[in-house]
């Protein structure tokens, strides 16, 4: 009976383990709950999937991006352009269809050229994607000279619509996580990412075609952020060449939080909807609570310091088994 009991116990403890992270956002829910009465009302909630959309879908390709090994910087900048570039073309043809393809195209593109750099010309992902995010930003500057773009008409469908009576931003954040959980559970080019962000060496040497795999990452990524920069200037209701500023941030801690980790080869997409969750649940119940602003950036800063640290920790609870059995294999070598 002992040993049943500690068997049951162990299985319970790595179930936990395992899901932590889903573990971490109940708890969260419940406390916000305990702070603030009005947290579960129907339209609050409605509220955080909707402010969480746009900073998941980007959240989403920054998991494909790190789980092989790369970082995309550029993506609240890219987003910005593609949303204000999205804007202008509507304004000028009056076509929802082609300024929303021509927002998912601009980031597209830019993510071609952050493909290029990393893939072709082997720049670390860091610099390459930190170039194309300061030419974003200064392209989109320069073609509104600063100033924000109103008056946007239907355009504030995609981000502010509703399709069966659901947010089409819910609806769009839906469909990505689909995707991004396809691509990483049932598709070769997923088992690749994966294998690349392991060991690019032994990935290479099995046949992985490694640099057009970053190369595809990055374009899978553009989409993503083309499609929130469209998603998020519709729901602001204008063309802001100053928003987004530091969303690539957001969406590298909630994939972070998830389990993605820096040292790539881990990571899910259910994974990073619950760390994207539990941020977005932290910023609202931090401004529901009224916790200033500058402490709410505090405290963003902390949690990614902590899931820097958790991140660290478990990278080396794996490396020591192989280490282990790596000198268990010379010693029988000698």
């Amino acid at each position: 009976m002992a040993k049943d009991k500690e068997f049951s116990w162990s299985r319970v403890a790595s179930m936990l383990s395992k899901n932590s992270i889903f573990v971490i956002l109940i708890g969260a829910f419940l406390i916000s709950t305990l702070l603030n009465r009005n947290f579960l009302s129907v339209t609050n909630l409605t509220n955080i999937l909707k402010q969480n959309s746009v900073v998941t879908i980007l959240a989403f390709g920054e998991t494909l991006l790190i789980i092989a090994g790369l970082i995309d910087l550029s993506s609240g900048a890219v987003l910005a352009l593609s949303g204000v570039l999205s804007i202008a073309l509507y304004k000028a043809t009056g076509s929802l269809p082609l300024a929303f393809f021509a927002g998912i195209g601009i980031g597209l593109l830019c993510n071609v050229v952050s493909g290029i750099l990393v893939s072709v010309y082997k720049t670390p992902p860091f610099i390459a994607t930190l170039a194309v995010m300061t030419m974003a930003r200064g392209t989109v500057l320069l073609y509104t000279q600063g100033q924000s773009i109103y008056q946007i008409g239907n355009f504030v469908v995609f981000g502010q619509g509703l399709l069966f009576h659901i947010p089409i931003t819910i609806l769009f954040m839906v469909l990505m996580l689909l995707l991004t959980w396809y691509i990483l559970n049932n598709s070769r080019f997923g088992r690749s990412l994966y294998a690349i962000g392991g060991n690019e060496e032994a990935a290479n040497a099995s046949g992985i075609q490694v640099p057009k795999a970053k190369f595809i990452c990055y374009l899978i990524n553009g989409c993503l952020v083309g499609l929130a920069g469209v998603l998020f200037m519709s729901r602001n209701n204008a063309g802001l060449p100053s928003g987004a500023m530091s969303y690539e941030f957001e969406a590298l801690t909630a994939a972070v939080i998830g389990g993605t980790s820096f040292s790539g080869g881990m990571g899910t997409a259910m994974g990073t909807l619950a760390g994207a969750f539990i941020v977005g649940i932290l910023n609202n119940i931090m401004n529901l609570v009224g916790v200033n602003s500058y402490v709410q950036q505090i405290v963003k800063g902390v949690i990614i310091a902590l899931a820097v640290i958790m991140d660290i920790q478990a990278k080396n609870k794996r490396a020591k088994p192989k280490e282990l059995a790596a000198r268990i294999g010379e010693t029988k070598i000698e």
